[in-house]
């Protein structure tokens, strides 16, 4: 297992930001259920996006790289009989694709890595046996898992605060179907950004999707059209960095859509409510830097819940206490990252209160650290990076588990360093 070692100091300079991953495991999906050849441009690649391109291709999809582009030929998607995915840790790989493998009528065997077999997969437990399809997998253990049988058109009623994962595996697979079907949201919906880009890809692929009051009416019959697109950059990513510029330095990122619908964009305003100096250049680039201390805030991050590492990085530094809510669910990705969270402010001297569904979390100055714990998890070694380059001493901190940001952003700490930091992973 590796471990990065970073010293103190401050990032400054412009950062590329990468390929959003939620963009492409969706362009890629899309891609591969249309009857025609397609090109997706500025793909990053890691873990994540692997597991997608190696389950299209499971079910009939060919696939091939171009450079930093992705050639995808679905003409055959679908053809198989039965297939076997590794979706390795890639949550929206086998969120989106059980549905899917069963729209296509393919047993499929569903395998996977790290926690994926425990996250919990019960909505489809739940919603897809009433619809013809067969789950069969151990107690308790969601991997691996066999789906058979041929999903049926419908209506299909699925809980908001549920993972946005399973509503967009829903919105793919539901058009392939014969009949008319529908999904009614029993609750409010959360990370809502998510859903609105499934859909935003999915009008790009030429499937007509209607936004009821309550949920989605979706047309059976319809077939994906092969389209050409480029893949916008990842705000999730940029959140990292930007946080970097706010705590003291000076950062530019390079490649933001000022008007995606990832939720994440939120850190924007989120770093002006702290008192960050932020704003959109000229150019297009979004510049970030420190306008001396960062005050407190409050946040209910149902709809943002993957910038919470970074935003309690910001909080440790910030004058006041602030308040993180709505964050159960992360409770259950890679990481517990409400604990794992905890226990590394903890370890830095913070005071922290873990609550069943967030965080309160005490800023200070003068903030020091001991060896930090990764998690395994791509986004807690990341946001503690962040903390270590900004925390006091002379010894560079440890952090375990640096590999994990292989999962989604590979070239992190070289592009951490190329921005002044000190990052040696060993």
């Amino acid at each position: 297992m590796s471990k990065v070692l970073v010293s103190r100091g401050m990032l400054k300079g412009s950062v590329q930001v990468p390929a959003s991953k939620s963009a492409a495991h969706r362009a890629i999906l899309c891609a591969a259920l249309a009857k025609g050849t397609s090109r997706l441009s500025n793909l990053s690649e890691n873990e994540d996006i692997e597991a997608t391109i190696s389950a299209v291709r499971a079910l009939g999809a060919v696939v091939e790289k171009d450079g930093s582009a992705l050639i995808v030929d679905g003409t055959n998607t679908g053809k198989a009989k039965t297939a076997a995915i590794d979706c390795n840790e890639s949550g929206s790989t086998l969120r989106f694709l059980i549905p899917v493998a069963a729209a296509l009528g393919i047993k499929t065997v569903f395998t996977g890595a790290g926690r994926l077999p425990v996250r919990p997969q019960k909505a489809y437990m739940k919603l897809l046996p009433q619809k013809g399809v067969e789950l069969l997998c151990k107690k308790d253990v969601f991997l691996p898992l066999t789906v058979k049988g041929q999903l049926q058109s419908g209506v299909y009623e699925v809980g908001g605060d549920v993972s946005s994962q399973f509503i967009s595996g829903l919105l793919f697979a539901l058009p392939l179907l014969k009949g008319n079907s529908e999904t009614i949201l029993t609750t409010p919906l959360q990370s809502a950004g998510y859903v609105q880009l499934t859909l935003e890809q999915l009008e790009q692929y030429g499937i007509e999707i209607e936004k009821t009051e309550n949920g989605y009416r979706i047309p059976g019959a319809q077939s994906y059209k092969a389209c050409d697109l480029a893949l916008e950059s990842d705000w999730s990513q940029a959140a990292f960095f930007l946080a970097a510029g706010a705590l003291g330095g000076d950062v530019t990122c390079i490649g933001l859509n000022k008007d995606s619908a990832q939720g994440d964009k939120k850190i924007v305003s989120l770093l002006k409510q702290m008192g960050a100096d932020i704003a959109w250049q000229k150019d297009g680039s979004l510049h970030c830097q420190s306008n001396g201390s960062l005050y407190d805030f409050e946040v209910n991050a149902s709809q943002i819940p993957d910038l919470v590492p970074i935003l309690s990085v910001l909080a440790a530094f910030a004058d006041g206490t602030t308040l993180i809510t709505g964050a159960r669910r992360l409770r259950y990705k890679e990481s517990d990252r409400l604990s794992a969270m905890a226990d590394n402010l903890a370890r830095m001297g913070i005071d922290v209160q873990e609550q069943e569904d967030g965080l309160v979390i005490s800023g200070t100055d003068g903030v020091t650290g001991k060896a930090l714990n990764g998690y395994k998890d791509h986004r807690i070694v990341m946001a503690m990076s962040i903390a270590a380059a900004k925390l006091f001493g002379d010894e560079p901190l440890t952090i375990t588990d640096a590999h994990s940001i292989n999962k989604s952003y590979p070239n992190f700490f070289e592009q951490f360093n190329r921005l002044g930091g000190d990052a040696h992973v060993v």
